[in-house]
């Protein structure tokens, strides 16, 4: 009986608020999957056109984003994931014990609206992509100009809340399926157009050469002159945007919700497939298919949107960019693990249920998604103050003596230390962007480190110097039977069957090759189209055969998916 009273208390709560169960664990694959799937996505048009418009040079966009992305790698690999491995906690429920309820609840309505806003824009890309099927006109003003463009933005947001409802596991899966033919697909976008952009410039299908295919890049794409005629950005701009890009999960510690699923730290690595491909090699490809795409149109980049692209890239497997799909649904993931954060009472589907259908009504606006920049960035500087807060407590306290858990030792529901640190923070970095002071794309950094050593001393003058013995004993007990509770129930939980049957490895096989045949029809347009009759025969070639590619290869996944589920069932 005494056991049973023990352990009543974890069966009361939400699984979300508990440490992940050991048995929960997932190995590399399952991020990399998850990475390369949420980073190239249908937005990536958005933000190749970005770059064309903000006028970087070729040069600086090729080595800017190799440096900046390495930079990104990096920051998940040594700040995000070392403290979701330790705790096992998503950031909600540890800034929970920081901060006490007061300041988690307001960070957490402010994420709810940030991954709000970022799923709807990721949905009403990928609706822009599926346009052309049913003669939608350009979605270019904030509000909809089309009753149908609604409609496919409401299917689209259905089956992002249907998958996101079912959890991490459901949310990698999906990703793992969309992953590689992404990564076909971008190349091979970029492949179809580059011939198309080589015969405007150049006079011919293919650049010579590596110093002709720069020059190319210079001339038509990434001139180094932004929109209005003026001198665009540098290297350090290209950079700092790579890096900062995703200051909000890796500094900022959002991702601590998806990396507490890793069974090692080094498995932030595994970002390398979102950022080197996708905001990398992706990035590129996609300033490449809009300048083609814009060339064939007639129209300057910066006025396309991305069903433009996709279309003219992809044909109608454009149609089929399901890249925004898969950042939307690990985004709206996040939105619904804030919200249960909030209404504790509430399960996780029950608060992304609630959270997804707002989010519908969010991206029937355009707006959304042409506003992803500053976006991204604005919301990077509202969080990090708070990632900051969570390292400096986290990974500094223990060394220099002090204790953690403060707010949750004292019992207390508002954390001076860290809501003063928060403010501060937030005033000191849109500070430093009014005073244009430093690049905008950087302010994290200096934001970042300031947000530490205020919370540091602030904690230390409120009883962080202090010890708290019993308090802590407690904390390690409760530890301990919070693990043997998870061990009691997991050994009630089916083992996982791993479907290991010829016909299954047949259909992966299938769904492999027909990726294999996609990019080889791609290298026939780019190397085997010696005139421009020959280079559009081969372009149509291509948008015939790689749809039907495309059907057969989401067929034979998700076939595939299935009957391994069937047999956990």
């Amino acid at each position: 009986m005494e056991t049973l009273n023990k352990y009543q208390q974890f069966e009361n709560l939400e699984i979300e608020q508990l440490p992940i169960a050991k048995n929960k664990l997932h190995n590399w694959t399952h991020f990399a999957g998850l990475y390369a799937a949420e980073h190239v996505t249908a937005t990536e048009f958005v933000i190749g056109a970005t770059f064309v418009a903000l006028g970087a040079t070729t040069k600086d966009i090729i080595l800017g984003l190799l440096i900046g992305n390495i930079l990104a790698v990096l920051s998940w690999t040594l700040i995000a994931s070392p403290i979701a491995v330790d705790t096992r906690l998503s950031l909600y429920t540890y800034l929970n014990k920081i901060a006490g309820d007061s300041m988690t609840k307001l960070y957490n309505w402010a994420n709810v609206v940030i991954f709000t806003v970022i799923s709807a824009a990721m949905i009403t890309v990928s609706s822009t992509a599926v346009r052309f099927a049913f003669d939608i006109p350009a979605q270019l003003d904030w509000y909809p100009t089309n009753l149908w463009f609604v409609l496919i933005v409401l299917f689209v947001g259905i089956v992002v809340v249907a998958i996101a409802i079912y959890g991490f596991t459901a949310v990698s899966k999906f990703s793992a399926i969309c992953a590689p033919w992404l990564f076909v697909m971008f190349i091979s976008g970029a492949f179809i157009l580059l011939p198309a952009l080589s015969l405007d410039v150049l006079g011919e299908t293919l650049p010579s050469g590596w110093t002709e295919l720069i020059n190319l890049g210079d001339q038509s794409i990434w001139t180094g002159v932004n929109s209005d005629g003026e001198p665009g950005i540098g290297l350090l701009e290209v950079i700092g945007f790579a890096w900062a890009a995703n200051s909000i999960t890796h500094f900022g510690l959002i991702d601590m919700a998806l990396f507490r699923f890793a069974k090692k730290k080094s498995y932030g690595l595994a970002t390398s497939t979102g950022m080197m491909f996708g905001h990398f090699v992706a990035w590129i490809s996609a300033g490449i298919m809009g300048a083609g795409a814009a060339v064939i149109i007639g129209k300057s980049i910066v006025e396309l949107d991305p069903g433009d692209v996709a279309y003219y890239a992809l044909g109608w497997s454009g149609f089929v960019i399901v890249a925004g799909w898969t950042t939307a649904v690990a985004n709206l993931y996040r939105a619904g693990l804030a919200a249960q954060a909030i209404f504790t009472k509430s399960s996780r589907k029950k608060t992304t249920i609630i959270v997804g259908l707002v989010t519908m009504v969010v991206a029937c606006f355009p707006f959304v998604f042409s506003q992803m920049l500053p976006l991204l960035t604005y919301a990077g500087l509202l969080v990090v103050p708070v990632g900051s807060i969570v390292f400096a407590e986290h990974q500094i306290f223990p060394k220099i003596g002090y204790t953690r858990y403060l707010s949750q030792y004292r019992k207390l529901t508002f954390s001076t230390p860290a809501i003063a640190s928060w403010a501060l923070g937030l005033l000191f970095g849109f500070g430093l962007n009014m005073l244009n002071v430093m690049s905008f794309y950087y302010l994290f950094i200096p934001t970042w480190i300031f947000t530490i050593l205020i919370y540091t001393f602030l904690a230390g003058r409120y009883g962080a110097k202090n010890k708290y013995p019993e308090e802590e004993e407690k904390e390690r007990i409760r530890n301990i039977n919070i693990e043997k509770f998870q061990e009691k129930k997991a050994e009630k939980e089916v083992v996982i069957i791993v479907d290991n049957s010829l016909f299954t490895k047949v259909l992966k096989i299938i769904s492999l090759v027909v990726l294999a045949i996609t990019f080889v029809l791609a290298c026939i347009v780019l190397f085997g189209s010696e005139t421009e009759k020959i280079y559009i025969e081969n372009r149509e070639l291509f948008y015939t055969y790689t749809f039907v590619c495309t059907v057969i290869y989401f067929a034979t996944s998700i076939w595939a998916l299935r009957r391994g589920n069937s047999l956990n069932k």
